[in-house]
């Protein structure tokens, strides 16, 4: 079996982060999936289109490619709360499910992070982390993301935002955002990028040689 790790979590818990990192350490490409949403509002945006177009958004969510997103505009505080409407739709889910189990499903194995990855796009992923944080906590980095690239930050707006997207994402009927029963939760609340590198670590190797 190729050497899978699948990283969930809410919005700003930090999972793309360790993602990136894990993927770095074992030479394994990465696969944000939240880009996919991302793309697919942004297409609609651009066209004028309304978010809740469950035609267009499937038209666009099969039109993407991988290779030629624009990730500093995808990034944005608006597109994520775009893109959280759009993966609402059992559809789009639909349609780019096998996108990302094609990645996947590469020799060597790959790591993907997003909101259903141990529980519907790669169930039998070696490697199955859960990364969650306060929504205090992940309001902060947020907003500390956001000022980095130079956006005004109201914080107070941006927590209001992290706990409606955590009740649309937890609460929709395709694929809800939850840890697979065999995930390992890794709350990172109190940790920082390198503690909870290494504890996700300590996870993936336990896994690789059980």
């Amino acid at each position: 079996m190729s050497f899978i790790i699948a990283i969930d979590g809410p919005a700003a818990s930090g999972k793309g982060t360790l993602a990136r990192k894990l993927a770095a350490h074992y030479g394994l490409p990465h696969l944000d999936t939240g880009l996919l949403y991302r793309a697919t509002a942004c297409a609609l945006l651009d066209e004028g289109l309304p978010l809740d177009d469950v035609d267009a958004a499937v038209e666009a969510a099969r039109g993407l490619s991988l290779t030629d997103f624009d990730e500093t505009r995808l990034r944005a505080r608006d597109m994520g709360e775009a893109a959280s409407v759009v993966a609402a739709m059992p559809a789009v889910r639909a349609a780019l499910v096998d996108m990302q189990r094609a990645f996947a499903a590469r020799p060597e194995g790959a790591v993907l992070d997003g909101r259903d990855i141990g529980t519907v796009i790669c169930p039998a992923a070696r490697v199955k982390i859960f990364v969650t944080a306060s929504p205090e906590t992940r309001a902060q980095r947020r907003a500390l993301e956001l000022a980095g690239r130079g956006e005004e930050v109201d914080y107070n707006a941006i927590l209001d935002d992290v706990r409606k997207r955590d009740a649309r994402d937890s609460e929709r009927s395709a694929a809800p955002l939850k840890a697979a029963a065999d995930a390992v939760t890794l709350d990172s609340s109190e940790l920082d990028r390198d503690q909870v590198f290494a504890v996700a670590l300590e996870i993936a190797e336990r896994a690789r040689n059980a």
